[in-house]
């Protein structure tokens, strides 16, 4: 039986763990090249390109760990250098937030690091949305149609990426919206992650 002590321990513990620099910040530029040998000297540019502009959109903004905003898009491309993705999903990763969070749109991305990103970016900030209006929708079916309107298969691997980092940093979150994100994951998140073949990202969500 879990008492109000243990839990309060748990609580206390999980907020510790969220704001620890390898878990809310464990990526910056360096780490994300050195994981990225695989990569070709052009594309690692465009990377560096996309780094720079999303840390000048979120330079104002901070974590609610305390960190620079930049951390989690880093965070997020960092989980995605680990499944060796191509160069367009890893710049995606570290502009995913842009468009919700700046006045920036598509068509200033696309001319600046390319349609395919500017697509992914665009998909990742509406899957969001959908995410955010379908909290009643049965889970089989939200996971159908999640997938079905994802043009590009890496949409829902950056979005994948995006929640397992907020997931590792969930224990800076209230009560309640611990509660709701965490019963988001269970419902929508591992079940994709699981159906995409992502074993290792389903079991950690």
């Amino acid at each position: 039986m879990v008492t109000k002590t243990n839990e309060s321990f748990f609580l206390k513990a999980l907020a510790k763990s969220a704001k620890r620099q390898n878990i809310a910040a464990p990526a910056d530029l360096d780490v994300l090249i050195n994981n990225l040998n695989y990569l070709t000297s052009s594309q690692l540019n465009s990377i560096k390109d996309a780094h720079q502009f999303a840390s000048e959109v979120h330079k104002d903004q901070k974590r609610r760990t305390g960190h620079p905003y930049i951390t989690h898009p880093s965070a997020v491309a960092l989980i995605l250098t680990e499944m060796k993705m191509d160069h367009e999903t890893i710049m995606a990763a570290l502009l995913h937030d842009v468009i919700e969070d700046s006045g920036i749109n598509k068509s200033r991305l696309a001319k600046r690091f390319g349609r395919p990103v500017s697509e992914i970016v665009d998909g990742v900030s509406k899957l969001s949305k959908i995410f955010d209006s379908q909290a009643q929708a049965q889970a089989e079916n939200f996971q159908k149609m999640a997938l079905a309107m994802a043009k590009d298969i890496r949409v829902i691997l950056v979005k994948i990426a995006d929640r397992l980092h907020n997931m590792r940093t969930i224990g800076v979150m209230s009560n309640e919206q611990r509660r709701r994100i965490a019963r988001e994951t269970l419902d929508f998140y591992a079940p994709i992650a699981n159906r995409l073949g992502m074993n290792n990202l389903k079991n950690e969500l």
